[in-house]
């Protein structure tokens, strides 16, 4: 734990790491917190669901139910390593989803419930689930895949309708025994699966050790105000399938005892968001970019929550987010810096140092960062070059599930590369400046542009295609597409060229992800090619980039 100082500097002095030989996550977030001494009875969730209802469990309560959970699970053929995939969004059965593979010693692959049947049978296959825990609203997209999944073996599902293959996941938990033996993981066991997008080819797998959550605290303290204190309680409108909300939010707050509110909209309203803060008393609170940007836009809110701190990432805030953020909560936006194979690495913490506008923060103690050349060479301060972490950090990802080619890749001598480029000044602010990659930041998303072009390859009239980042004043960038049709498959007329425009950004929206369809398809003649193939996207953007210039 990061003790709260009076400094940056002294922060760093101080802190040191305290990684214990064997350690579980499901034990440390909820277990211990029933232990004799804790106060086991103390409000672990609060969860409101869209139809206003509200429900409050403790530590003691979710110990119970992930016990029975694991047990029906084991009773399922769930066993140590087996991989878990989690397709929920915020509520009280994705938390002890979670918790219970944990404990079993399985591996948890979340999964995002706007995931379409392609981007869901990928991530299926390629972990090869044995057991996936989902409801009713997502049921009939893994069961249609169900033939294609060989290793899948069971659906627990909220609500099962009785289908085959699926069982009824409140009746399966609650004939099992709450009494369960935590398997006895070491810290550097795998725990998890998080699939990031890339550049090229298919996502890659993530796979994270129990450890990731020890390595995850100082990231999380520091920006969000030496948290814990008194009477805090978080909130996120980040989904809990991504790493932001999972390991930003959830698993942190119950290593520390302190209640997480489960509530994400089916699309974020601003004044909801207001409300529901300020109903419920959240004091730390995880807020993208683009939410920030949509309440900015909103204007003035009938309610207004009392929040103790604001950590915000994914993209730079920018100085006028900044200025409406503390206009508006009373609270410096702490920004903070990482991404999923490597998270919360740099940050800032209004309480101790200056917040410099434009700057991602400083290394968070525990952390070694540097900038450095191609080959993990650390270059003089000031000059440009690639965001780095040294090997080792305990909240370094472990590899990229089977593919040791792209793990290799990763590094250079002992340093991971983040792929982003970036300069450090002399006081050790970082400064962003681009990806080195084609990974298109839209909203809270990073969404690779390879798997998009191969979902528009497969609608009937594409034959070729490239996606790019496109300015966009809420989500940074939105998604571009580049299209080449087959022969016989141009519009005549305008309202035939709209229709094909929707027919392609419907068949990306039901078989990717809501997010991840082309809000903008020009249709052309050829796309720019290296000699061996290769799309030029950056020939793309810079032709883009012009286009919009001369517009103005």
């Amino acid at each position: 734990m990061l003790k709260p100082r009076h400094s940056y500097e002294e922060a760093l002095r101080s802190f040191s790491w305290h990684i214990p030989g064997n350690y579980n996550i499901g034990v440390d977030a909820i277990d211990k917190h029933t232990l004799p001494g804790a106060d086991a009875n103390r409000t672990a969730l609060i969860t409101e669901l869209e139809n206003g209802e509200v429900g409050r469990y403790s530590f003691a309560d979710l110990k119970r139910l992930s016990n029975c959970l694991a047990n029906a699970m084991q009773g399922l053929g769930v066993q140590q390593g087996d991989r878990v995939a989690i397709l929920l969004p915020q509520s009280l059965e994705t938390a002890l989803a979670h918790i219970a593979t944990y404990k079993l010693g399985a591996i948890a692959v979340p999964l995002f419930t706007l995931f379409g049947e392609d981007a869901l049978l990928y991530r299926l296959s390629d972990s090869a689930a044995r057991l996936v825990v989902t409801d009713v609203a997502n049921l009939d997209k893994v069961m249609n895949l169900k033939s294609e999944l060989p290793r899948l073996e069971t659906l627990l599902v909220l609500g099962s309708q009785n289908k085959a293959g699926a069982v009824d996941f409140w009746a399966a938990m609650m004939s099992a025994s709450d009494q369960f033996t935590p398997m006895a993981t070491k810290a550097d066991d795998p725990a998890l699966i998080i699939y990031t997008s890339g550049t090229t080819g298919s996502p890659k797998g993530a796979l994270h050790a129990h450890r990731t959550l020890l390595g995850h605290l100082p990231g999380v303290e520091f920006p969000q105000d030496f948290f814990p204190k008194y009477g805090d309680l978080f909130w996120t409108p980040a989904d809990w399938a991504w790493i932001g909300g999972l390991l930003d939010v959830l698993l942190p707050a119950w290593h520390h005892g302190v209640p997480v509110l489960a509530h994400r909209a089916r699309k974020f309203d601003p004044e909801f968001a207001m409300h529901l803060m300020a109903k419920h008393g959240v004091r730390n609170v995880f807020l993208p970019p683009t939410a920030l940007k949509l309440m900015r836009q909103a204007g003035n809110f009938t309610a207004k929550p009392r929040l103790r701190s604001i950590g915000s990432g994914g993209e730079t805030l920018g100085e006028e987010l900044q200025d409406w953020g503390r206009a508006t909560f009373g609270v410096t936006i702490n920004e903070f810096y990482g991404q999923t194979e490597c998270n919360l690495v740099v940050g800032n913490c209004a309480s101790v140092m200056e917040v410099r506008k434009g700057s991602m923060g400083r290394a968070i103690p525990g952390h070694t960062v540097e900038i450095v050349d191609d080959e993990g060479i650390p270059v003089p301060i000031g000059q440009s070059g690639n965001i780095a972490v040294l090997k080792g950090d305990p909240v370094m990802f472990l590899e990229y599930w089977h593919n040791p080619d792209a793990t290799t890749a990763k590094f250079a001598n002992d340093w991971l590369l983040t792929g982003d480029t970036g300069r450090r000044d002399i006081d050790g602010y970082f400064w962003f400046e681009g990806r080195a990659d084609d990974v298109i930041t839209s909203g809270a998303y990073r969404i690779g542009p390879g798997e998009i072009e191969d979902c528009l390859l497969r609608h009937e009239a594409v034959a070729m295609a490239a996606v790019i980042g496109v300015p966009d004043p809420v989500r940074t960038e939105s998604i571009k597409a580049f299209v080449v049709l087959k022969p016989g498959q141009a519009p005549k007329g305008e309202q035939a060229e709209t229709d094909l425009m929707h027919s392609i950004r419907n068949h990306v929206k039901t078989r990717m992800a809501q997010y991840a369809y082309p809000r903008e398809i020009e249709f052309v003649s050829e796309l720019p090619m290296t000699a061996t193939g290769k799309i030029k996207r950056k020939d793309l953007r810079e032709i883009e980039q012009a286009k919009r210039q001369d517009k103005g």
